[in-house]
């Protein structure tokens, strides 16, 4: 039982973990590793379930002061034309510029110079960062996991950046293509830019919420080539037809979650109205009648990509299957009693089938929430220790037999974890 908010952590896996070595030589696997980077889970006791948790976030303070320089990229894939923007955490200029108010806090552009220099032979790890549903790069809940990362001192600190969904994050949209929930394609150009560019730093990645479940299928879909060293994902949802049923049946999940989320999505599309109405797929004045997330998702979602209904959308780019074809360590933390990335919906089974991923759960920590009495996150303790483990003590290079199963071990019984039914 949960005494004074000490949650209970507990750990899905394969029963063959996947193996690891040390850069001393010793062996290890990744079980241990995510049992080592897992402090235990002290919460807020005042906030003692998952809505609680959860709703505190709208006491918003300003989190970490991290500082970013936008650089706006044009997608080269005409499949997926429009810009999006990545924000580099950077060290801020003395003295720092006025804010911009086209950008968010202690956000501002790189000057044309400035980016011209941007490449380096250094091999510091880099963090690929994926953000939450309408959220963006100035989110506290990931600030908390970037901060110690980027504020570490000497051969351990890291550097990262966030890479802001279309339209998010006061990004204008440039094109109808917009994001959805395996809108892959833009993190797939940006890993490619990141390894051209800093050809030593060993490149590392964390989602949260649909950003964990974006980053999940690109992983997947990138099978063994995938760029990545390791990956950390929170809150995912995983079966997103699982967590859209489970918020329909209560009060709680329409009126609160489901409509909260709608409407910030209906404002962010109104936000872009003169460029997103030119698809003639979209009807506005449905559009503007939406309530709820699910709504949002039939008449904007569906349309936009060939969906005949909400839940053919939900099935297709939930990442539970993704699991199936990742080739890289992933460490997953959810929280039992979250109330969007619903546990009936956690792929307990699935983990269990691959020795590439653990899954960490907690019996408290609402969705991106687990306050602690100080205000600070708790995932971004274990999130963090694993990503300096995997980056400063694991041999991230190991020989590719050492790896176990290849890609193509998963599609000779007949079954492809990454087909998906949508395709451009």
């Amino acid at each position: 039982m949960e005494w004074l908010g000490h949650a209970k952590v507990s750990f899905t896996h394969s029963t063959t973990p996947l193996a690891l070595t040390k850069k001393d030589g010793t062996p290890t696997d990744l079980l241990t590793v995510c049992e080592e980077a897992t402090p235990p889970c002290k919460l807020n006791p005042l906030l003692f379930n998952g809505h609680v948790q959860t709703m505190w976030t709208v006491m918003k303070n300003d989190g970490p002061p991290l500082h970013y320089k936008r650089k706006i990229f044009e997608n080269e894939d005409p499949k997926f034309a429009g810009s999006f923007a990545v924000d580099f955490v950077t060290h801020p200029s003395q003295p720092f510029p006025e804010k911009d108010d086209t950008l968010p806090i202690r956000t501002t552009y790189f000057s044309e110079e400035e980016f011209r220099a941007i490449d380096s032979n250094d091999s510091r790890p880099m963090l690929v960062v994926l953000h939450g549903l309408s959220g963006g790069s100035y989110e506290i809940y990931l600030k908390h996991v970037i901060a110690p990362l980027v504020g570490a001192e000497g051969d351990k600190k890291w550097e990262a950046c966030v890479i802001d969904s279309r339209g998010c994050a006061m990004h204008k949209v440039t094109s109808s293509v917009l994001f959805n929930a395996r809108a892959t394609w833009d993190i797939r150009q940006m890993v490619l830019w990141l390894r051209n560019t800093f050809p030593n730093r060993p490149l590392f990645g964390i989602g949260f919420s649909l950003g964990a479940n974006i980053l999940t299928n690109y992983i997947a879909e990138e099978g063994s080539a995938c760029q990545l060293k390791a990956a950390v994902v929170c809150s995912n949802p995983w079966n997103l037809d699982v967590s859209s049923s489970a918020l329909q049946r209560t009060w709680l999940g329409r009126e609160i979650y489901l409509k909260t989320m709608g409407a910030n999505l209906k404002k962010l599309i109104e936000l872009h109205h003169d460029q997103v109405a030119k698809n003639p797929k979209l009807d506005f004045e449905k559009i503007r009648a939406v309530k709820y997330l699910n709504e949002f998702d039939r008449h904007v979602q569906c349309p936009t990509w060939g969906y005949p209904t909400e839940g053919a959308y939900y099935r297709d780019a939930s990442s539970t299957d993704s699991l199936f074809a990742i080739r890289i360590p992933l460490f997953a933390i959810n929280a039992k009693d979250d109330p969007i990335a619903v546990d009936e919906g956690l792929p307990y089974e699935e983990i269990k089938q691959t020795p590439y991923a653990v899954m960490c759960t907690t019996s408290l920590g609402g969705h991106l929430s687990w306050f602690e009495m100080d205000g600070h996150r708790w995932h971004a303790r274990p999130a963090s220790n694993f990503l300096n483990k995997m980056a400063f003590e694991v041999d991230v290079n190991p020989p590719a037999a050492e790896n176990g199963a290849t890609k193509d071990d998963q599609s000779s019984s007949g079954f492809n974890p990454i087909r998906r039914k949508w395709q451009a």
